[in-house]
């Protein structure tokens, strides 16, 4: 346990910290996998709303600090390449 006052508010302020890091990094995890799982279905159309979920979230955690701005910049890339693969559905009629 810190003796001094400063160090006791450090470690609450770092405490707090780390749990909205998590949950931010959660919350990309969760996306990541939906859009995985969706773009694995050949979902076309809903693979973009994950898409532009995911790319949000990633956005978002690289302006807080939470992942670095090249971490974020090469996931979105990365993702929009395994978009780019999907085949649209044949037309049937």
């Amino acid at each position: 346990m810190p003796n001094l006052y400063s160090a006791v508010k450090r470690m609450r302020v770092a405490e707090k910290a780390r749990g909205r890091n998590r949950s931010a990094k959660s919350e990309i995890s969760s996306r990541r996998r939906r859009f995985f799982e969706i773009s694995a279905a050949q979902n076309i159309e809903k693979s973009r709303g994950a898409f532009s979920a995911y790319c949000s979230a990633l956005d978002k955690a690289a302006i807080k600090g939470i992942i670095p701005k090249n971490t974020a910049i090469r996931r979105k890339r990365r993702a929009a390449a395994r978009l780019s693969t999907l085949k649209p559905a044949a037309k049937q009629g």
